[in-house]
């Protein structure tokens, strides 16, 4: 056995055909963590309900920085209640055979890269389940410089964790204690936190409503749907402000006339801008197969 094992990583994420770490890790590009950021929980949600995945989201947190949206890469870690033979036995096997230094939280925050996110199933520990304190969250923030965690546990010093401004930490509960009587039994497997399964290079994207964990070959494609489903609303609200249209008509299916008007307006309207790398192509293909009025062609009666 070994902890953060490149070949299991690469085995339990098969569907990711993009760059990985050293370790296996999926590395989903900056540009694609970049756009995520822009966009809300609710954006990212939908694409992953309507491909199956139902439990990728967990909204029982209290947050450092209530206000602050966190996005990174996830670096995993599960621990379980203290067994000593167990416990003695992957403590040593981790100082010994890989030459780790610490106790168990401290090897995966030795481990984390620019964009990290650590998250970590404590099994809603607290009394002495304090994950982090100030120290480690200050090596988080130098480690990943915009990262931070998730702790489905607890933290410690939260005053000054609070000071550091770089980073975020969502977690369970707050206590003075260090944490003990824990054996970490898995780095970079798949882990759970509360109703949400994540896996190693899962991206994270943690709001003020919740976190939800995006796998990473859907990453692209969630993105580009949540930016779509934005430079739309943006349209239907000005559309809607100006009395073109109605309610009905904006949350319908588009007819073709109206995606010519949204088409025009997106390759004109300085609101659009940013959006200019989509492309539509699909939309209005479906907009003709089904005529002007939204039904399908061969439905039309003339």
């Amino acid at each position: 056995m070994n902890f953060d094992n490149p070949e299991y990583i690469k085995h339990i994420t098969p569907l990711w055909e993009g760059e990985r770490f050293s370790n296996g890790r999926p590395k989903v590009s900056e540009d694609i963590l970049q756009r995520i950021r822009k966009i809300t929980l609710e954006e990212a949600w939908g694409p992953l309900w309507q491909r199956g995945y139902t439990f990728q989201f967990e909204g029982d947190f209290k947050i450092i920085h209530p206000n602050k949206v966190m996005v990174g890469r996830a670096v995993t870690a599960v621990l379980v209640p203290m067994r000593p033979d167990l416990h003695e036995t992957l403590l040593n096997y981790g100082h010994k055979e890989e030459g780790r230094n610490g106790f168990f939280n401290q090897w995966v925050i030795d481990s984390l890269e620019e964009d990290d996110v650590v998250v970590v199933d404590l099994f809603d520990k607290i009394h002495k389940g304090t994950y982090v304190g100030g120290n480690l969250s200050t090596a988080i923030s130098s480690r990943t410089k915009r990262g931070g965690a998730i702790v489905w546990g607890g933290i410690r010093d939260q005053q000054q964790i609070v000071d550091i401004d770089n980073i975020n930490v969502f977690y369970r509960g707050s206590d003075p204690t260090g944490i003990a009587d824990v054996t970490m039994v898995g780095m970079n497997t798949p882990t759970r936190i509360g109703k949400a399964v994540c896996l190693p290079g899962d991206v994270v994207l943690a709001t003020p409503s919740g976190v939800i964990f995006i796998p990473p070959h859907l990453a692209e494609p969630t993105v580009v749907q949540a930016e779509k489903s934005q430079v739309r609303d943006i349209f239907g609200f000005i559309r809607l402000k100006e009395g073109v249209y109605s309610t009905a008509q904006i949350d319908a299916a588009w007819p073709l006339a109206l995606w010519e008007d949204f088409m025009n307006w997106f390759n004109n309207a300085p609101e659009a801008t940013e959006y200019r790398h989509l492309t539509w192509d699909d939309e209005l293909e479906e907009a003709r197969k089904r005529g002007d009025d939204g039904r399908p062609t061969s439905d039309v009666r003339l």
